[in-house]
């Protein structure tokens, strides 16, 4: 995912949010990685990038509390959001955890 934001105080106002809402994401046993980046040069855009062990995992993702949260909140500090859905071909992975 890539997101725009509208000045410099929106993108620190989204990176709080973006932070309260990986408290419950890391929680989360089929949610593998989910890393905020911002790109070099670009000082108003996060790209996400995340990995889920299954569709089941993603839809457990989406169906959080603090993932709706998240989704509610998150416009008022947006112009763009550009959503990228990747189908894994081949490569190094975490192992899902296990739930006890």
């Amino acid at each position: 995912m890539r997101f725009t934001t509208r000045d410099a105080e929106a993108a620190k106002a989204f990176d709080a949010l973006v932070a309260r809402t990986l408290v419950g994401i890391r929680d989360e046993p089929g949610t593998l990685v989910y890393v905020s980046h911002i790109p070099e040069g670009e000082p108003l855009v996060r790209t996400f990038y995340e990995l889920y062990a299954d569709e089941a995992a993603f839809q457990a993702h989406e169906a959080q509390p603090h993932t709706r949260e998240m989704l509610r909140e998150r416009e008022q500090y947006l112009v763009a959001t550009e959503v990228q859905f990747l189908g894994e071909q081949a490569g190094k992975r975490p192992a899902a955890q296990e739930t006890p």
